[in-house]
């Protein structure tokens, strides 16, 4: 069988790698995947990525990064992905990797106004979420953790809007049969929040955002996280044996 890629593109900070591990175990934690059946590349790292009919599908990770840097090896995993979407292969972006798919294939990505949005926030989905394979299965409302500074400003051309939060409206996109991305962190725990929220204070005091409010509202996400297992069920990586 063909590998699940998981495309990182960057790193969780060094305190929560030590205890939590990194993106790519959760991502495989998320899916219900078995360890031999992915492959991790490093495109941050300078690692190159397959041949599109090379993998069974592709996961982009989040990052640090910020898309609208339009570093070299983000630039080139933006033409990946519009190469992967020719051949229709299953790709499902989260965090900055929402955002690359998105520039990649002709929307805006730039940073959202009134500042970063951190913390489990309620998601609620559109209409058009009613007629999605994908985002049917969930409820019109649902928690997920989020923390991001930039934001998908304006979606590519016939995208679906599915579902978003108060202060983003494309938390979640679908682009076409088989790639979808998401603004929140399915992979996420509630501990892993909470402490992405410790390590952001500064910042989140600076723009008028509360974190021992939002430290306190943190919450399990299991909705949120049904969201990758559904997808590799979908497209035939797992048969969601935890």
């Amino acid at each position: 069988m063909k590998p699940v890629l998981i495309i990182r593109t960057g790193r969780a900070p060094d305190n929560i790698r030590a205890r939590h591990g990194d993106f790519p175990h959760w991502f495989r934690l998320g899916a219900s995947l078995r360890a031999h059946q992915l492959r991790v590349v490093d495109v941050q790292a300078g690692e190159s990525l397959p041949a599109p009919d090379e993998v069974a599908g592709a996961m982009i990770t989040g990052s640090a990064a910020m898309v609208t840097e339009r570093a070299a090896w983000s630039e080139q995993t933006a033409g990946w992905i519009r190469s992967a979407m020719d051949a229709d292969l299953p790709l499902l972006g989260v965090c900055y990797g929402h955002q690359l798919m998105a520039h990649a294939l002709g929307g805006r990505v730039d940073y959202l106004p009134g500042g970063r949005e951190i913390g489990t926030q309620p998601i609620q989905l559109t209409a058009t979420a009613a007629g999605d394979p994908l985002a049917r299965i969930l409820p019109s409302s649902f928690r997920a953790h989020t923390t991001h500074e930039q934001s998908v400003l304006e979606c590519p051309p016939a995208t679906s809007v599915l579902a978003g939060s108060a202060r983003d409206p494309h938390h979640l996109l679908r682009y076409g049969p088989n790639a979808i991305s998401v603004q929140f962190h399915p992979e996420f725990s509630a501990e892993v929040m909470r402490v992405y929220i410790k390590r952001k204070q500064a910042d989140m005091r600076r723009e008028g955002t509360d974190p021992q409010q939002a430290f306190n509202a943190v919450a399990a996400t299991p909705v949120a996280r049904r969201l990758l297992r559904h997808f590799a069920r979908v497209h035939a990586w797992s048969n969601g044996i935890e």
